[in-house]
Formats: structure tokens, sequence, C-alpha cells
């Protein structure tokens, strides 16, 4: 980083100086001039100013930003609010190479309530600043169709495009079409319907848009009522059956409380170079919109920060003015009139899960559709994750794992499995009789077993892996690493170490352990090897001992077993004990056949003698 440094040092620091403690956002260029990252801060002169102060301690992504900035701009905003929305902004004009990228590249369709003498109600995808009115837009087309059909069998509304001015009505140019005759519309073009009564009509079905279908159910209610006051039957079972479709349009929808009112509910995963966040908007206790953006991190940007970019672009798309925002942490900015909400119980924490679950429902889908069209697609995700979990430079597409088996000292072995794009190859697996080593001592152990391998492969001029993990904390790790270094392969491939009680992950000259996820696929990758390495050493470990306490003796004699000679062993403890067992000692261990045929191959060769 010196370069970066001389550059801060010579060219950047005095603007980074004279940046004002005041919210704003930032820019960064590179040397062509073009804008390579655009940030929003609560203090300009502090963000900015980080980026330099621990230079060394960042990722590396964000040193290679650093390396190109060759100039800052900055634009001093009044609030947090602002700094968010011109950020925002500036992002989808310029999209900055090491911004954060949204994949939502759909043009969502709106409900356009047209500002004209007795409006038309349409959905489009198009926004004409012409006075008119929007709702939207619509991730659901579904749910905007739903809408705009009851709202036509609620209100008769027109569906033409006639220029129905008070002047040419008066004038009568026009003439009601089939359209008045089936009921669909009330005939405004002949007089037949006020434009008071229409624009009833139009503010009811603004209420049925917005989401408060109690709201209109009152008044349908209450004018229901009035009718069957006066007699009026006919005009009562009218509106009666406009209550039973707002009934029928509600019991549809996602009830969740009818206390919780106007809220948004975001949630967020995050999956190595990807993240997925969901929205949910709520009205009088009905979910009305749900919407789920994919987002590519740039710059190993935390959940929190994903989270605030994302409220910030679906809110402003979405025009939602909702005074209160459920999420699942605490955000770390505020803005006046706006309330974030943690909730750990109650309605409100129910509708954060129903979006958590949706969001990973989606991330799921997405995963799946990716795999389909590319099958490798998984294997490069797990590989790059753990690439940047482990500070690799590479991906590891070679592992190898290795794990030590004794018990008391005693015939010691040790084993290492191998995995190729994060899959088991089991043919590359090793086991190891430890030969130089006397008595239980894991670290000599490890370095005979390392040197064994890597001299191999190199004498056999065979592909090393990536990465290598030995199963223990330091002490193993330092005895793998004596035996690399001294076959000059110091450098060239990443080891760890892997403890097993709190699965701490050990570098080489690193005293602090690191600590991945619990829920990691790294962490899964890691701990699958190093219990596939302990099984395998196991199993070739037991099979040693059952050979070794095995008597010849005892083999030789037809129909005697595995089994029969250890019974025998460890009951005995040795063959001459067994020879000077009577019949009924030795039946009582194996039963009368084996026994007598062992008593009598013994007592033979003994009158033989």
């Amino acid at each position: 980083m010196t370069n970066a440094l001389n550059k801060y040092f010579s060219q950047l620091e005095p603007i980074v100086k004279n940046l004002p403690h005041k919210p704003g956002v930032y820019q960064y260029f590179d040397e062509k001039n073009k804008i390579i990252y655009v940030g929003k801060a609560k203090d300009l002169k502090k963000r900015v100013s980080s980026y330099f102060a621990k230079i060394n301690s960042i990722s590396g992504k964000v040193q290679m930003l650093v390396r190109k900035i060759a100039d800052i701009k900055y634009i001093v905003v009044e609030t947090e609010q602002d700094a968010l929305l011109l950020e925002n902004n500036l992002i989808k004009k310029y999209q900055p190479h090491y911004n954060v990228a949204l994949k939502d590249d759909k043009t969502f369709p709106w409900i356009c309530i047209k500002n004209e003498p007795f409006p038309r109600i349409f959905p489009t995808r198009y926004v004409v600043r012409d006075g008119s009115t929007y709702f939207g837009p619509y991730a659901n087309v579904r749910l905007m169709h739903t809408l705009l059909e009851l709202s036509r069998q609620l209100y008769p509304l027109r569906n033409c495009s006639l220029a129905l001015t008070d002047k040419n009505i008066r004038a009568k140019k026009f003439k009601v079409c089939l359209e008045f005759h089936i009921g669909n519309c009330k005939g405004p073009c002949e007089e037949h319907q006020p434009v008071e009564d229409y624009d009833r009509s139009i503010a009811a079905i603004k209420e049925i848009i917005k989401g408060n279908i109690t709201t209109v159910a009152k008044q349908l209610r209450e004018l229901m009522m009035s009718y069957a006051a006066t007699q009026e039957f006919e005009k009562a079972h009218y509106v009666k059956e406009k209550l039973a479709l707002l009934d029928k349009y509600q019991s549809k929808s996602t009830v969740v409380s009818p206390t919780i009112h106007d809220v948004d509910v975001f949630s967020i995963v995050s999956a190595g170079l990807h993240a997925y966040v969901n929205f949910m908007k709520v009205m009088n206790g009905a979910i009305i919109q749900v919407h789920t953006i994919e987002m590519i991190k740039k710059l190993d940007e935390s959940p929190e920060e994903l989270l605030s970019i994302a409220i910030t672009e679906i809110r402003q798309r979405f025009e939602s003015v909702s005074p209160e925002i459920i999420v699942p942490f605490i955000m770390d900015y505020e803005i006046p009139g706006l309330n974030f909400t943690v909730p750990k119980i109650g309605d409100k924490k129910k509708l954060l899960d129903l979006s958590e679950r949706n969001v990973k429902y989606y991330q799921l889908e997405k995963e799946k559709q990716k795999e389909l069209v590319d099958p490798e697609h998984k294997t490069r995700r797990i590989l790059d994750t753990m690439m940047k979990d482990l500070r690799m430079t590479e991906p590891p597409s070679h592992i190898e794992c290795f794990d030590n088996s004794n018990i008391q000292g005693d015939s010691a072995v040790a084993a290492m499995v191998c995995f190729k794009n994060a899959k088991p190859d089991k043919s590359e697996y090793r086991h190891f009789n430890i030969k130089t080593v006397e008595g239980p001592n894991d670290f000599a152990s490890m370095e005979e077993i390392i040197m064994r391998r890597y001299k191999r492969l190199m004498d056999e001029e065979k592909p090393l892996p990536q990465l290598i993990i030995v199963d223990g904390g330091k002490g193993q790790l330092s005895a793998a690493l004596k035996s690399l270094h001294t076959l000059g392969l110091s450098g060239k491939m990443t080891v760890i170490g892997i403890a097993k009680k709190l699965e701490e992950i050990y570098y080489p000259n690193d005293s602090l352990p690191m600590y991945l996820d619990k829920k990691s696929e790294t962490l899964r990758i890691i701990q699958q090897m190093r219990d596939e390495a302990h099984r395998f050493g196991i199993t070739h470990h037991r099979r040693r001992r059952e050979k070794a306490t095995m008597a010849p003796q005892l083999m030789e004699i037809a129909g005697i077993g595995t089994n029969i000679n250890q019974k025998l062993l460890w009951k005995f403890k040795s063959v001459k004990n067994i020879k000077l067992a009577s019949l009924e000692e030795i039946q009582e261990v194996i039963g009368k056949a084996k026994g007598g045929m062992v008593y009598n191959h013994f007592h033979k060769e003994t009158a033989e003698g």
C-alpha cells in the first residue's frame, strides 16, 4: 500500500483535512476523472478519513479501491435522510464500479388515475408527470389486477377515452355505449351520472388501492343502513353485495393484525457475494405489497450497509411514506419522523419472521435457477466464499486435510482426505503408518506425514493443493509448516489448523485464532473434511489394532475366524493360557462346537508331540 499512502499524503490529505464534520455524500474519482465510488456519511470527515487511517487493516477489496482514488469530491446536506437519497440517486445515475449493484431491471406497472374530467383508472408501465395520480409500482401484477377488478365491480367507471368536458357534455356530442347498457358504466357522457357521484367513487377507489378497506367498508355499511331506514331495499341490497365483495377480497389478503397500520417490513439474507432484501407493506393489518431484490456486493459491505441502501431504494421506488419500518437489527442512522423497530415478540415479530422466510425462499429459488443454467455455479460460489473467508488469493479447488490417530501411542497412524471442487475425491484418500516416531507425539507425527505426502507429490510431479488443513491447533500447524519449509514449499499454498473445542482457525505467524460464522459454508466444508479424515483414520487404526491382536496359531484352525480369535484372547490373554484351559472353560467363551474344535486342535498337537 506504499503507493496509495504516498498518493494520499501528497494529493488527498489536504482534501480530507478540510472536510467538514457534517452529513453528506462523498465521491471518489480515478485518474481518468471517472466516479468509482459514492458513499454517504453522518460525518464526512470521520468517514472519509477512516479509509486511510488504518489502511493495512482494511479488506483487500477496499485496499484496491483506495489505490485507485485520485480525487475526492463531496456534497454537504442537511440531514442523514438527504444523504441517503442523494447517495441512491448518484449510484443509479453513475453506476460506480465499487458500489453495490442492484439486480432488478424490471419495469413494474402502476395504477394511474388520469388527470381529466371523469378520470379513467388503468394500469401503465410509464409514469407521465401531467398531474395524474399514480399508485405503485406493483411487483405483484396479480395483486394490481385484483385491485382494478374489485374497483370496477364496486364502482363502475367509464373506460372510453372521450373528452368529457362540461362543454362537450352539454352540447350533447356523445351517446352512451354498450358499457352503459350492460351496467359497466353509469353514462356520465349523457349526464346520467353527476360529477359529484363520480368523484365519490374515485375517492373510494383511492382508499381501496391504499389499503384502507376498513374506511370504505364503514362508508358502505352506513349507506346500506340509510337505504334500509328509508325502505329503499333494492339499493340497500346492491350496497350489501358491494360489502360482500370487499369482505371476499380482504379474506384473500394476508391478514396479520388489524392494529398494525401503515408499516414497512424489511429483512435481509447475505450469502457470499450476493445479498437478498425482502420488502412488505402492511396497511390495516393486511399485506398489500411484497417485493424482493438481489444485491451484488463489491467491497464486503456489512448487512447493515446493504439494508440501508435497499431501504432507501425501495421506499423511493414504491413511494412509501410509512412512518415505521420493522427491521431485523438496529440501524446506525436516524431519520426524523421515521421509527425503526426491531421486534422480539408479538405480531410485529411474526411479520418480520414472514419476511425472513420469504427472502430465504427467494434466495433458494435464485440459487436453484442458477444451478439449472450453470451446474457448476454452486461449486464456484462455495470456492469463492472460502477464498474470501480464508483470505486466499485463489479459490481452493484442491484441498487436503490431515488427522493423527493413536490410542496411548499404540499403532499410531494418520489419514489424509482430499476434496476437489468442494467434493470428496476418495481415490486420493491416503493412510500413513507412522514410521519414525515412537510414543504418542502428534506434532512429530504431523511433521512426518506432511513431509512424506508432499515429497512424494513433488517427486511424481503431481499438482499441489491450494489449501492444507491440519486437525489441531498451533502445535500441529507449526509441525506441518516445518516440513513444508524443508521441502521449499513455504508460501506456495495456504495452511491452516482447526482446533476442535471452539472451532478456532489458526494461521501461520498469528497467535490469535480466527472464528468463522457457525453457519458459514466455509466452516461446514472444513468441519466435513476434519470429520472425514478422523473417520478414515480411525477405521485404519481399528484394522491395525485388530490385526495386531490376532494370534496366527488360532487363525490356522479351520472354522475359527477373527471374532472367535479376539474373544479367546480377551478372555485368556495368550495362546499359552488357551492351551492350558479346560474344554469346559473354552466352550463357555465360544460355545460347544467351536470350543471343541479349538480344544481338540491344541490337545491333538500335545498328544502328537
